[in-house]
């Protein structure tokens, strides 16, 4: 069964100054080097007209630098792809969309989020809708929970990743 949950980033900056982050070559090309895996890179970068944004990256992790339980589950290097997208800004909020795959194991995530005005008035807020699936018969819940919270945690290296760029070139 899949294991859903919530997550809350918190911006600094308004919706559309982190919007813009997320369509901007250069922020995704630090982000990844960033990242705490072996190999990354940004596949594509689309920006529409309108403001869409899609962009797609794969991540690479050394099986010996992989949790026990995670390595058990794929043999040699594994490959994170990710899709994520932006709508355009509609009524000061754009939703996203992310879809991440690890090709030849049983491990899928997808998720649905909201940036929005800070209900305090201050920044924007990020409210991701996320669910990890891990179709393997016993050990599949423990993974889950333990990828629920590394996504957490990259989560909130992002958020902080994020901020900081922002103000950084902006």
């Amino acid at each position: 069964m899949p294991h859903s949950f919530e997550l809350v980033a918190e911006y600094q900056e308004d919706v559309e100054q982190v919007h813009r982050a997320f369509g901007q070559e250069s922020f995704w090309l630090a982000w990844l080097v960033k990242g705490d895996v072996d190999d990354a890179s940004l596949d594509s970068i689309r920006v529409g007209p309108d403001g869409a944004i899609e962009v797609s990256s794969t991540q690479s992790v050394r099986r010996d630098q992989l949790p026990g339980i995670v390595a058990q589950l794929h043999k040699g290097q594994v490959q994170i792809k990710r899709q994520e997208s932006w709508a355009p800004i509609t009524n000061g909020h754009a939703t996203g969309a992310i879809v991440g795959t690890v090709p030849g194991a049983p491990i899928s995530l997808s998720g649905t989020g909201v940036l929005a005005p800070n209900p305090d008035g201050q920044g924007a807020q990020l409210k991701s809708q996320i669910t990890i699936e891990v179709r393997v018969p016993l050990v599949g819940r423990k993974v889950e929970k333990f990828l629920s919270s590394e996504l957490t945690e990259m989560l909130a290296s992002r958020t902080d990743f994020t901020n900081a760029w922002v103000r950084e070139n902006s």
